[in-house]
């Protein structure tokens, strides 16, 4: 195949991006202009940081030969010769997987300086994290692979023209390259078949928390978070309910238990004020307080901030001490207006990342669908898990 058919060839397939921003895969490609001089690179973020997410992990450790070849493909179609997978440090058994991987493929002649027999050289070559959840987001990995403190870049310009080193650069995340070479075997065309028409495909769910089959999970999108949670997962602990589920990893906003109908798929996620994100689906059953568990993320949130944003910075802080305050029985409608403030001041293109937003989301959401839980903390000082608790 030609390298322009084989990007038109994910075009046709519908394939978006598994990372988190769902943005369309063939497209993104056809962004790096292949004929261009000088050097052009494959990035593949494997710095899996969101918590509940493992799909990626799942890949590296059960068939890494099938990234491997995806990157080959994605390397081919852009005209790049060189490719960096930035692993998550703490990855270990990944690391060695796809090491050995590497090795493997190099051996028999698909990697290396006439891959295939073909003129046209192809290397790929390893970097580990840093242990920092910042490094996930695409610019800011780019810093860290340079030898750079790990801070996102203002955009534009971006990866696809000034990307690596100032060249431009494909960047895609472990599932996206993964996927590819499914595509080209069984054609773009019958791959969009699957799933719906805006959200073609499946994807790989990262089911966990308070259900009795935790794992990963391959679904077409279109499926419904009750067909994932309750039929695939098991649903929760006997006894027990289901209060509130996170979508998309810690980052999406949560759902309540009245919308585990909403669908899979990018667009009803959109509609429903959520996000197929990374795809860790949390699940948190009717013993868990809500405020709690948003005041842990919120502290996540502010210890992995980076720093560079002021609205990051300040706000995450400062919401972890209102929530601080509202969880010793020191709360008022005065913490939850500051929350909301806060809330609102972290998201919609306020900071360089998502990681602003992510936080934000948090707050916002909880604080849509369970604000009785909120007021009883802050207004009553009591927490409604206990009111459950008693009365079950």
């Amino acid at each position: 195949m030609a390298p322009a058919d084989i990007t038109n060839e994910v075009k046709t397939s519908g394939l978006r991006g598994r990372g988190g921003a769902g943005f369309a895969t063939g497209i993104k490609w056809s962004f790096i202009k292949r004929d261009a001089p000088g050097p052009k690179y494959v990035v593949v973020n494997a710095d899996e940081s969101e918590p509940g997410t493992a799909k990626d992990r799942y890949i590296l450790e059960n068939s890494p030969h099938m990234v491997v070849e995806g990157i080959l493909i994605a390397a081919y179609a852009v005209g790049a010769n060189q490719a960096w997978v930035y692993i998550r440090g703490e990855y270990d058994e990944p690391y060695r997987m796809l090491t050995e991987a590497i090795e493997e493929a190099r051996a028999k002649g698909y990697i290396g300086p006439k891959p295939m027999g073909k003129d046209y050289p192809l290397d790929i070559r390893l970097y580990r994290g840093h242990g920092a959840y910042i490094c996930g987001e695409e610019t800011a990995l780019l810093e860290s692979l340079e030898g750079k403190r790990a801070q996102p870049r203002s955009r534009p310009p971006f990866p696809a023209v000034k990307g690596a080193w100032g060249r431009p650069t494909l960047l895609n995340n472990v599932e996206t390259l993964a996927t590819v070479p499914a595509i080209i075997n069984m054609g773009g065309a019958a791959y969009a078949k699957l799933g719906t028409d805006k959200s073609p495909g499946t994807r790989l769910l990262t089911v966990s928390g308070n259900v009795r089959k935790p794992g990963v999970y391959e679904v077409e999108f279109g499926k419904t978070f009750r067909h994932v949670i309750m039929d695939l997962a098991g649903g929760p602990p006997e006894g027990r309910k289901v209060k509130v589920f996170w979508p998309g990893g810690s980052s999406a906003p949560v759902l309540p238990e009245s919308m585990l109908d909403v669908t899979t798929d990018a667009e009803a996620l959109a509609a429903a004020r959520s996000m197929a994100g990374s795809g860790g689906v949390i699940v948190m059953d009717d013993t868990h307080c809500v405020v709690k568990a948003a005041h842990r993320l919120l502290q996540f949130y502010a210890y992995e901030s980076c720093g560079k944003c002021t609205p990051c910075r300040i706000g995450q802080d400062w919401a972890v001490r209102t929530y601080e305050r509202i969880l010793a029985n020191e709360g008022s409608q005065i913490e939850l207006d500051t929350l909301q403030r806060v809330s609102d001041g972290l998201q919609n293109g306020r900071c360089l990342c998502g990681l602003g937003d992510s936080g934000g989301w948090v707050i916002d959401s909880t604080l849509r669908h369970f604000r009785e839980e909120y007021e009883d903390h802050a207004l009553r000082h009591e927490c409604n898990v206990g009111k459950v608790m008693a009365n079950a």
